[in-house]
């Protein structure tokens, strides 16, 4: 299939540059994939479309200060550097602004020179490899230091860098945030679960692969970059419950979808697994864990806009955007969402 096959309009005043004043107060569109039937909601109404005995997954990743500023060594020079994935002890793949300025041997001092990175190696997609040296506490220097990496397309820093973080959000490796879950509130989730909504979770780290645009022209050519995910033996038994009583298991986001979707590809079946992803879902594919999929508005020609394509159909998802511009949705990471079932 052509990348362009997945273009569609969007005004620019309809990208969110800030968050919902209420996180479940955000519009949500319910899709319905028999039909192609739309309702125009707000988010706080999923629990009219959730059923008891339900599961809804959710990826707890928090996402970590990973911009950082720096100098290069000794001529002064700034770089931008986005940590992506930690690969070993004070070892990072990242990637780096001005690329041409920071080869093998670059060493770039941050954080006013209580961190040092040197670089050891290029990666593909244009990253590094970056050793870190440092006196003291990586993650205490970071949070200090560092900054939340919001998308290039929301032009303001977060007046609460906590919005852009869900509510529970407890394992620190993302580059960006999982942002289906942003609408759920801690009045929400307890309402859910009086109704008889099972909750689990699930880790995978969001990195380069969820934000990396499209260039083939072919979307077959396109090569994800992986990431890495963590399921835990009890969220495996509650799926495969589910599964088992005929009640349906619900992503909460393209992140847990691609999580869920990996690890029956590698073991065949829902079990307890960690590893690295590199999945890449576009037409064609057969879903075989998720039954509905909570998930936010993606950007044109993106591999996410492919993954939701996929689940409910190129043409359908065309025609819910379609009628989400002529609603006044908001778009991307800090917009509103929709749930198809």
């Amino acid at each position: 299939m052509k990348v362009d096959e997945f273009d569609y309009y969007l005004p620019d005043e309809l990208i969110a540059q800030h968050p919902a004043k209420v996180r479940d107060e955000s519009s949500l569109m319910i899709l319905k994939r028999d039909s192609g039937k739309i309702i125009d909601r707000k988010f706080k109404d999923i629990i009219e479309y959730l059923d008891e005995g339900d599961l809804l997954v959710l990826n707890n990743s928090k996402v970590i200060p990973a911009r950082l500023y720096g100098k290069k060594i000794p001529t002064g020079t700034e770089i931008d550097l986005l940590l992506l994935n930690k690969k070993g002890e004070d070892l990072w793949e990242v990637l780096v602004r001005p690329g041409r300025r920071v080869r093998k041997g670059v060493r770039i001092s941050f954080a006013d020179g209580r961190l040092l990175g040197e670089t050891l190696d290029s990666t593909g997609f244009g990253g590094r490899l970056m050793k870190f040296y440092y006196s003291g506490n990586f993650d205490e220097i970071i949070s200090e230091a560092g900054e939340l990496p919001l998308p290039p397309y929301i032009h303001e820093k977060l007046a609460d860098p906590e919005r852009y973080q869900t509510i529970y959000a407890k394992e620190q490796g993302s580059v960006a945030a999982p942002t289906a879950g942003l609408h759920f509130t801690a009045d929400l989730l307890r309402k859910l679960k009086e109704k008889g909504v099972e909750i689990a979770y699930l880790t995978l780290h969001v990195g380069l692969g969820t934000f990396r645009p499209v260039k083939a022209e072919n979307i077959e050519e396109h090569q994800m970059h992986s990431e890495y995910y963590e399921l835990s033996k009890e969220t495996a038994e509650m799926i495969n419950s589910t599964k088992a009583e005929g009640k349906r298991v619900i992503a909460v986001g393209t992140t847990t979808t691609r999580t869920l979707e990996s690890i029956v590809l590698k073991k065949g079946r829902i079990e307890a697994d960690q590893g690295w992803t590199d999945i890449f879902i576009y037409s064609g594919f057969q879903f075989k864990v998720i039954d509905a999929l909570i998930t936010n508005f993606h950007l044109p020609r993106s591999t996410l806009l492919m993954l939701v394509s996929a689940f409910a159909g190129r043409e359908m998802i065309l025609n819910a955007y379609n009628h989400a511009v002529k609603k006044r949705y908001r778009f991307f990471s800090l917009g509103d969402a929709m749930f198809i079932i």
